[in-house]
């Protein structure tokens, strides 16, 4: 199947399902960072257009996605993710499910701080105060690139603490090793992982691919499309394979980096963002996109 803009419009059903706990999701699911600005994290660009936001996402549910991937601090000078989805959704649907990060946050400034573990319950209900939750479906803990090769375990036990109180129902880890996933694992359940990944993953994160799925771990690559280029976007150039394949099924370079990472194992989900409704319809057609052995092997570096 090869989604192009001339045929009929797919929905994220497409891509297929995997479990998040108790909890079943499409494989194609959506980011919320790219609805509050024209560059994420930084307050002096222009932001989002809110009524556009806002339409994007009410279109995302009606695409059939129920898995949106948010955090408190994706906010630009007058927009925030968080309320966006709130203004748009609420009334939430029965079956979406809303994932988000914390240990990472923002001052009112922009700049970052990286909450204790005393400070993740505040980080926590900020979240549940801006989406209008009473409990939060999944949480990430956002390890931070000082704590690579440190213990997280007092910051993932606050957050188990808070998952024992009702405030959460399930944990996930971002930004983390296969060490950090061996530490939660021995403290509480983890349903997904949440990581910087695409074509051009370094080895190391391939494996670390396949043994979420060995223990049946949601792995959720972020920055699918835009690489190298992460939170500036995808850059204006992608290899000759990717667009050969691109061309060869009339598609666009991005809806091929996304069919490949769908392509990595049944437990491979995608949360694509965009504030641009034809962005939108395209990143979930990307579902529906299947790469054949050949043009997978074609568009994968050699490691």
């Amino acid at each position: 199947m090869s989604p192009s803009k001339t045929e009929e419009t797919y929905t994220a059903a497409a891509a297929g399902t995997w479990n998040l706990g108790d909890l079943t999701v499409n494989r194609l699911g959506f980011g919320a960072m790219r609805l509050t600005g024209s560059a994420a994290f930084d307050l002096g660009t222009t932001p989002s257009d809110r009524d556009r936001s806002i339409r994007v996402l009410r279109r995302a549910i009606e695409l059939g996605v129920d898995h949106i991937d948010t955090a408190a601090f994706y906010f630009s000078s007058l927009r925030s993710a968080n309320e966006l989805i709130n203004r748009a959704l609420a009334p939430y649907p029965d079956d979406l499910v809303i994932a988000t990060k914390v240990w990472a946050g923002r001052d009112p400034s922009g700049a970052w701080w990286w909450a204790t573990p005393d400070q993740l319950r505040g980080q926590v209900e900020e979240n549940l105060r801006q989406l209008g939750r009473d409990h939060l479906d999944v949480v990430n803990l956002r390890v931070p690139p000082s704590r690579r090769s440190g213990s997280i375990s007092e910051h993932f036990g606050a957050l188990a603490d808070l998952r024992d109180a009702g405030l959460i129902r399930h944990l996930g880890l971002s930004n983390a090793t296969p060490e950090h996933l061996t530490e939660a694992q021995a403290i509480a359940p983890v349903v997904c992982v949440q990581n910087a990944y695409g074509i051009g993953a370094p080895a190391q994160e391939q494996d670390f691919l396949r043994a979420c799925g060995e223990q049946g771990i949601a792995y959720v690559p972020f920055f699918a499309i835009a690489g190298a280029g992460r939170e500036a976007g995808a850059s204006a150039t992608d290899s000759d394979e990717v667009l050969a394949v691109a061309r060869a099924h009339g598609v666009t370079p991005a809806q091929v980096r996304l069919a490949w990472t769908l392509r990595q194992g049944p437990h491979v989900l995608a949360i694509p963002g965009t504030g641009n409704p034809d962005h939108l319809v395209e990143n979930v057609a990307a579902g529906a996109l299947r790469l054949s052995d050949d043009e997978a092997a074609a568009v994968t570096p050699e490691t």
